[in-house]
C-alpha cells in the first residue's frame, strides 16, 4: 500500500477529502478524442494519397504490421508496462477474491459475451442495414476489442473510485501475463465461430510486435533502472518523462486511426451508430456481473469498483493496431474497433459514476468486517 492510504483515524472529523481531479488532458479525454477523430478525417479526405501511403507502410512484405502504427503503439504501451510490478503478484493471495472475480470476467465472460452480442445485434437484430460478410466482419473486429483487457486507462478509472492502487496494479500485471498467451487462441476461435478466418501467423506475428516486445522492455528497463538507482529515484524521476510521450503518442495514434478510416467513418455513419449498441450493452453488462459478483463475495469497494472497470473496458489501442494488420486500415473490423474508441471514454466515466454512487449500497451488503 502506498503513503496515500492513511486510516480515516489520522484524518481530522471536520477535514473533508478533497474531490478526485485528473489532470488537464485527462479531464478533457473525450473532447481529445474528438478533436482527433476531427483532424483525422480531414487529413484523410484532404490527403488520400498521402494517407493511404502510409497505411501501406510495412516491417516486412506480407508482414501486414503497419510501421507507423506500431512505432505509435509502442510509445504508449512501453511507458505503461514500466508502471507494472510484476512482484506484486505474490502479495494477492493474502486477497484472491477480486482478482479472480476480475479474471474470471476478462477471460471467461467478456469475449463470449461479446461475441453473442455481435451476433445478436449485427448478424440479426441490425440484419436489414447489414450485410451478412460484412456483419462477420464487424463481429470479428469487436472480438478483438474485447479479447484484450484495459491496462492504461484502467489506473484513471481507480483513482476516480478511490480503488486500492496496489490491488488495482496487481490485476493489471496479471492480465497483461494472461493476454500473452490467450489473446491469439481466443481471437482465433471466437472468430472461428463467427466464420471470420483469421491467419495464425499474421496474429500471432501482432502479438509478438504489440505485446511482447513492450512488455518485456518495460519489465526489463524496470528491473535493471531499480536494481541500479533505486526505486525512489525510478518512480519520482524515471517515469514522469515519459507521461508527455505517452499522451502525444495517444493523440496521434488517433488521429492517424481515423485518418485511415475517414473514408468508412463518413460513408458508413449509420454503422458507426449500429456498432455502438452492441460496445454498450457489453461495457455495461460486464460492468454490471463483475461489481455484483465482487459484493456476493464480499469483496471491499476499493477493490471492487477498479475491477468492475477492469472487466468493462478494452485495451483498444492494441485492438485498432491487431485489426488493421489482420484485416486492414479501412477494413470493417478496424471500423468495429475505432467505435469502440469513441464510446469506451465517455461510458466508462459513466460506470466511475454509478460505482461511486452506490458506495453506501454496496457497503451495506458487504458489511463492516469485509
Amino acid at each position: 500500500m502506498n503513503d496515500s492510504v492513511a486510516t480515516t483515524a489520522s484524518v481530522p472529523p471536520t477535514q473533508i477529502a478533497p474531490p478526485k481531479r485528473l489532470n488537464f488532458f485527462e479531464r478533457y479525454l473525450t473532447l481529445w478524442v474528438l478533436a482527433c477523430m476531427v483532424a483525422g478525417v480531414l487529413l484523410g479526405k484532404a490527403l488520400p494519397d498521402a494517407v493511404a501511403a502510409l497505411s501501406r507502410l510495412e516491417f516486412a512484405q506480407g508482414s501486414q504490421v503497419n510501421i507507423p502504427i506500431a512505432v505509435l503503439i509502442w510509445l504508449m504501451i512501453y511507458p505503461m508496462m514500466l508502471k507494472v510490478d510484476f512482484g506484486a503478484l505474490a502479495g494477492v493471495t493474502r486477497r484472491p477474491r477480486g482478482l479472480l472475480v476480475t479474471l474470471f470476467v476478462n477471460w471467461l465472460v467478456k469475449p463470449f459475451s461479446m461475441a453473442f452480442f455481435a451476433w445478436l445485434f449485427l448478424q440479426h437484430v441490425f440484419a436489414a442495414w447489414v450485410d451478412a460478410e460484412t456483419a462477420r466482419h464487424y463481429t470479428a473486429g469487436l472480438i478483438i476489442l474485447a479479447a484484450a483487457p484495459c491496462t492504461a486507462m484502467v489506473f484513471v478509472w481507480s483513482y476516480l473510485t478511490e480503488g486500492d492502487p496496489a490491488y488495482t496494479l496487481v490485476q493489471v500485471a496479471l492480465n497483461d501475463l494472461i493476454m500473452l498467451f490467450a489473446f491469439a487462441p481466443l481471437v482465433m476461435f471466437l472468430c472461428g465461430v463467427a466464420n471470420v478466418i483469421v491467419p495464425s501467423k499474421v496474429l500471432i506475428t501482432s502479438v509478438v510486435v504489440f505485446i511482447v516486445i513492450p512488455l518485456a522492455a518495460g519489465w526489463l528497463t524496470r528491473t535493471l533502472l531499480i536494481r541500479s538507482r533505486g526505486r525512489a529515484w525510478f518512480e519520482k524521476n524515471f517515469l514522469p518523462r515519459f507521461h508527455p510521450v505517452t499522451v502525444v503518442a495517444l493523440l496521434a495514434t488517433l488521429v492517424l486511426i481515423f485518418a485511415f478510416q475517414a473514408e468508412n467513418l463518413t460513408t458508413r455513419w449509420f454503422a458507426v451508430l449500429l456498432l455502438a449498441v452492441p460496445i454498450l450493452v457489453q461495457v455495461y453488462f460486464n460492468a454490471s456481473l463483475a461489481y455484483g459478483l465482487m459484493r456476493l463475495f464480499r469483496v471491499p469497494h476499493n477493490v471492487a469498483a477498479p475491477g468492475a472497470l477492469i472487466g468493462a473496458s478494452n485495451f483498444f489501442e492494441l485492438a485498432v493496431a491487431v485489426a488493421i494488420t489482420l484485416f486492414g486500415p479501412g477494413s470493417p473490423a478496424a471500423l468495429a474497433c475505432v467505435v469502440g474508441v469513441l464510446v469506451e471514454v465517455p461510458v466508462m466515466l459513466s460506470v466511475c459514476r454509478a460505482c461511486n454512487a452506490t458506495r453506501a449500497w454496496y457497503q451495506r451488503g458487504v458489511g463492516a468486517g469485509a
